[in-house]
């Protein structure tokens, strides 16, 4: 180890700021066919998202024995759920889109499923219960919001469990929360991200794109 590697500021040379966990961006697009019609509600969403987490990349192995060893070949890749934590607004305007959500995908009383088709389509014949969520690491800098410095996208995305909200007279001092499980088929680490749709021109955006089949 060379002395250069112990000095302090070598470290902070290359840590600089760091990464904070506490600087995130949540984007939920509900779908389309649900209530939630405003960019006011949709904000709402995104500003009472108290923690989540940036999604892990798994691959499995298939472990084939070879002479009394175990050879190891890389598998199937396979992607974990993805649980978001809300604070209840005083109208709980943030629970009742996630619960009419799931009930759009099946009613709690007739059993019927009005979003029935596993799509994320805007168009009326193709308005499915599929979405796309997106996860946005932000780097705390001198612009309002931060920059991105990395955004997951979640693709088909749908939520399968809103948690219990558990009541008692003795939960003082606190706001309660829930929690949202989603379901998703893969993500994408986008090169350029995107802040409500367009791309941000600031990000940075040196890393390499994963998830498309490419490295760049």
């Amino acid at each position: 180890m060379t002395d250069s590697l112990t000095r302090i500021d070598t470290f902070l040379t290359h840590i600089q700021e760091g990464v904070k966990p506490n600087m995130f961006v949540v984007d939920v697009n509900f779908p389309e066919a649900l209530s939630l019609t405003s960019q006011e509600n949709k904000n709402i969403v995104n500003l009472l998202c108290k923690s989540t987490a940036l999604p892990a990349s798994n691959l499995g192995v298939i472990e084939v024995p070879f002479r009394g060893r175990t050879v190891k070949i890389a598998g199937d890749r396979t992607f974990d759920t993805w649980t978001a934590t809300f604070f209840n607004d005083k109208d709980m305007l943030i629970r009742s889109f996630f619960e009419e959500w799931l009930e759009k995908m099946n009613t709690h009383k007739s059993n019927t499923a009005p979003l029935y088709k596993p799509s994320s389509g805007t168009s009326a014949a193709d308005k499915g219960y599929m979405a796309t969520v997106s996860v946005k690491q932000m780097r705390k800098d001198g612009t309002d919001s931060g920059t991105v410095l990395r955004q997951y996208d979640l693709l088909h995305s749908f939520p399968t469990n809103v948690s219990q909200i558990d009541l008692a007279y003795d939960s003082n001092d606190q706001i309660e929360e829930f929690s949202v499980e989603f379901q998703y088929s893969y993500w994408l680490s986008p090169s350029t991200p995107t802040v409500g749709g367009q791309g941000l021109a600031s990000a940075v955006t040196d890393g390499p794109t994963f998830g498309s089949g490419i490295m760049e």
